[in-house]
Parts: structure tokens; sequence; C-alpha cells
């Protein structure tokens, strides 16, 4: 049994890498292994943050991420987690859609009432209309609670339709 020289550790013999830390064992280098950084000597993949413990640690920032407003807390308390970080761009880009979606909607029902006002006599299909329109809002709770889920189960998956837009630096 060995110790990591980095956290302290207890290791077993024949591990390159500490499985809590993430750096070299003793002896380690940043050639002794394929898949190594050539600057750190930690594993290419995981470039000093363990994907699951990082996903482990910012599931909340996750989760807040698709709250609204409440996207800013991972935006600027969790910057250096990639998990978090991608959550905060789903949760933002839905924020943004969802903003967008509202000064549509209120400037289609805005022109629906000036129709009905203008005496064509249009109740029915005003409430029917702006009804449907409503509905469109469910999308975006529907959108929220499968990011939720997401990062509940700790993964970084897009979302439907808007997943794929980039707003900000992973």
């Amino acid at each position: 049994m060995s110790f990591c020289s980095n956290c302290g550790t207890q290791m077993e013999e024949g591990i390159k890498f500490c499985p809590s830390c993430g750096s070299p064992a003793n002896g380690a280098t940043a050639a002794s292994g394929n898949n190594a950084n050539q600057t750190t000597g930690q594993p290419a993949q995981t470039q000093g943050v363990n994907p699951q413990s990082d996903a482990e640690q910012n599931k909340a920032m996750g989760i807040l991420a698709y709250l609204g407003i409440l996207v800013l807390v991972p935006l600027f308390a969790a910057k250096e987690s990639k998990f978090a970080r991608f959550h905060t761009n789903q949760g933002l880009t839905l924020c943004i859609v969802w903003i967008a979606w509202i000064i549509i909607d209120a400037i289609l029902g805005a022109m629906l009432r000036a129709l009905i006002f203008k005496g064509m006599g249009m109740w029915s299909m005003y409430v029917t209309i702006t009804w449907l329109l409503s509905l469109v809002n469910l999308v975006f709770v529907v959108f929220a609670v499968i990011g939720i889920v997401n990062a509940i189960n700790g993964k970084m998956k897009e979302l439907p339709l808007i997943g794929k837009f980039k707003l900000l630096k992973n």
C-alpha cells in the first residue's frame, strides 16, 4: 500500500492515478500510459476532474439551471464544472427561448384583442386561440423536467429541439 503524495489517500500498488484526486501516483509520469495528458500526467479524458464526481458534486447546480432566473446561480457559482456548465447552457437556452415565447404570445394576444375590439365578434375564437397558445408553455415545463431528471441522474444529455444551441463555452 502507498499513499498519494497530493492528498494522502491510501492506494493499492500498481495504480497509476489517485482515485480520489486524480494526481499521478508515485513514479507515474506523463509518459506512463497512452491516455495521459502531456502537461499534467492525468488521464486525458478527465484532465484532473473525474466526470462522475463532478456530476455528484454539482447536481444541485444542474437542477438550478432549469429553474428560470435561477440559472444565474450556476452560471456564476460553478464556472469550473463541466457538468454544471453543460446544464447551465441548456437552462439558459431554455430560459431565453421561454422569454422570447412570452413576448411573442403577448404580441399575438394583443393582435387578437384588437380584432375583437374592432367589432368582429370573434370572442370564442380569441378564447380558443389564446388557450392553445398558453399550452405551448407546457412544452417549456416538460423541457425543464427533462433537464432536471438528466441532472439528477448525472447525465449530460441535450434537450430536444433547443439542446444543440451553445451559448456558453465549455
